[in-house]
């Protein structure tokens, strides 16, 4: 098997950090980098919630050569909702209207931790199991420049001629890679990404945008047709934007999505079947499964309704369309993402207090919201009732008719117009 790539700089890579999950691409691409490259490879498998066990990813590095001493598996689940989720959700980020950029939100994590792995154990390279068809190919990369200037990154499936199960397979047969069986006789048929905030599924019979998928494809939220007929009443408790208690019980980040997720599941919230446009140029389509994130969504725009100025809100909803598209195209490091973000932050420090919901059968439903020290909400000025003076209603007038002059000149002028 050939590579592509002919350039004689690749025999300069000395050592290479691989993004390795245990499956059958990675497996293959640490014994393609071993074979192409004639380096010494360092495994990173990060556990952020996908739900399946990272430890046999150990066993599988150890059995395909890799020391001991360059296996790094780690718990990067507080993280991953402190530091990248929680702040997303700050922002109210949804691209294109409906996606909560599960996926999007988690490479750059990855990515930082790569190059932080790369610099302790002295590597030039990077490397990971990114399509050249894909987004993630451009966060991972993006995410690993800004960090690191001056890395090499090796993406293999822009190199290599493996460009089939087919052949990944035949290759990993010649050279002795363990396959799970259920993937060799095709195991789940669609290409899936997990993490905590969601599970993403693309590609099989679900590149017909007109296929509706089976059920039984869903893995963490039941339909809503099967979910509870009771709702289930829940509080969420903020400080500065983010959730720290659940009905009451003080939570960390991960927990705290924990525990939305699942809620959520239960009653049938978070599915979304959507076709979006990749950053490469292509409409790709997809399902999703967000529960805890659908609710929090719901519950942070709930907060910021009563504790938040008009012209503030208003500035954050111009804002987060960008905001989003930054995080989805792989701009997380970016200076105008931190400067967004920066701002983003500023606006939650009044952003305390409580809101309730209810779950029912697919719909979050906002029951209440309070905050006792930052609530903007003056019952005496909004009531319908007599409010004493508070508000002068006369004031209206002199408003609404400076707000119409532009348009009573402007029909004036057409007036004019018409009988000349």
């Amino acid at each position: 098997m050939k590579k592509r790539n002919t350039d004689k700089k690749v025999n300069k890579v000395n050592k290479v950090v691989l993004a390795y999950s245990g499956g059958l691409d990675t497996s293959v691409i640490l014994k393609w980098l071993q074979d192409s490259y004639g380096c010494e490879v360092v495994t990173f498998t990060a556990d952020i919630g996908q739900g399946e066990e990272v430890a046999p990813a150990r066993k599988k590095a150890l059995a395909l050569g890799i020391k001991r001493k360059n296996i790094f598996i780690e718990d990067l689940k507080e993280e991953f909702v402190r530091d990248f989720v929680f702040p997303m959700f700050r922002a109210n980020a949804v691209y294109e209207g409906e996606y909560l950029l599960g996926t999007s939100i988690a490479r750059p994590l990855i990515a930082k931790r790569m190059v932080e792995i790369a610099r302790k154990t002295g590597a030039d390279a990077v490397s990971h199991g990114a399509t050249g068809k894909g987004n993630d190919q451009v966060r991972f990369e993006l995410g690993a420049y800004a960090l690191m200037p001056d890395v090499r990154i090796i993406a293999p499936w822009r190199e290599w001629d493996l460009l089939s199960r087919e052949k990944l397979l035949r290759y990993a047969d010649q050279h002795g890679i363990p396959v799970d069986f259920k993937k060799r006789k095709g195991g789940a048929p669609y290409s899936m990404d997990a993490n905590l905030l969601h599970i993403s599924y693309e590609g099989g019979i679900l590149e017909d945008p007109d296929f509706e998928p089976e059920e039984s494809m869903w893995r963490i939220t039941v339909s809503p047709e099967r979910a509870p007929s009771r709702p289930e009443h829940v509080t969420l408790e903020y400080r500065r934007g983010d959730i720290v208690a659940v009905n009451g019980r003080r939570l960390s980040a991960a927990r705290v999505l924990e525990t939305l997720n699942r809620l959520g599941g239960r009653h049938g919230i978070g599915r979304l079947d959507l076709v979006e446009n990749r950053y490469v140029g292509m409409k790709s389509r997809g399902c999703y499964e967000t529960p805890g994130g659908t609710i929090m969504l719901k519950a942070h725009r709930a907060i910021e309704s009563i504790t938040l100025d008009r012209e503030v809100l208003a500035l954050k909803d111009d804002l987060m369309p960008r905001y989003a598209r930054l995080i989805y195209n792989g701009y997380w490091f970016s200076p105008e993402r931190q400067l967004l973000q920066t701002l983003i932050d500023e606006s939650q420090a009044p952003v305390n207090g409580t809101v309730r919901l209810k779950l029912y059968k697919g719909t979050v439903i906002v029951t209440g919201r309070s905050s006792k020290s930052d609530s903007l909400f003056d019952p005496t000025i909004a009531t319908f009732e007599d409010d004493a003076g508070a508000y002068n209603q006369a004031d209206a007038a002199g408003f609404i008719r400076l707000n119409a002059l532009r348009m009573r000149i402007a029909a004036k002028q057409r007036r004019r117009k018409a009988r000349a």
